[in-house]
């Protein structure tokens, strides 16, 4: 395929002047250019460049989200409840209606539902920066398709063009020798 000048390019697949192209449009037909995969500018993040708050806010979600936080939890209560009303009914800590548990509970939502916020947060910028790529990988390679057609096509017609050549100088070659032997067979 033929080296692609971003300002031919823009034109070319886009419609527009290479200035009106969005950044990440504008590096794609920069590396089709070049003939470089976008893959190799691909650069993961690094698992430490994420401060400690942030890599606790991930596990604390992964755990507060989990199954067995879940049924962790849901044993919790009956054990309290348990605890506060059959065993230690006349002496409880926390008779019903557990308000202490209340409490309890409310504290760790009113801890949790941040944590799990931040996490959430740190997840979409995440998914944003793939899409993006995904987006760049799919922008190159539909335009490379497009590329390909198109040189498909400029190679079909050349090859129609020759055979119409050919066919031309073979019938005038006919015509030809039928003038010159008089309309008799060719050998």
């Amino acid at each position: 395929m033929a080296r692609h000048d971003g300002h031919d390019g823009a034109e070319r697949w886009f419609g527009q002047s290479a200035d009106s192209l969005a950044p990440r449009e504008k590096r794609v037909l920069e590396l089709i250019g070049l003939r470089r995969p976008i893959t190799s500018e691909l650069k993961p993040p690094a698992p430490q460049s994420a401060s400690f708050g942030d890599r606790m806010a991930d596990r604390l979600a992964e755990i507060g989200g989990s199954w067995g936080f879940i049924v962790s939890f849901v044993a919790f209560l009956l054990a309290w409840a348990v605890i506060n009303t059959v065993i230690l009914a006349s002496a409880a800590f926390d008779p019903y209606p557990y308000i202490f548990l209340n409490l309890v509970m409310s504290m760790l939502a009113a801890i949790q539902a941040p944590i799990i916020m931040m996490s959430q947060n740190r997840a979409a910028a995440r998914d944003r920066r793939e899409a993006s790529r995904d987006y760049e990988v799919n922008l190159k390679a539909e335009i490379e398709i497009l590329g390909l057609h198109d040189k498909l096509d400029r190679l079909r017609d050349l090859e129609i063009s020759e055979t119409k050549r050919l066919l031309a100088e073979i019938a005038e070659r006919l015509e030809r020798l039928e003038r010159r032997g008089g309309g008799g067979e060719a050998p």
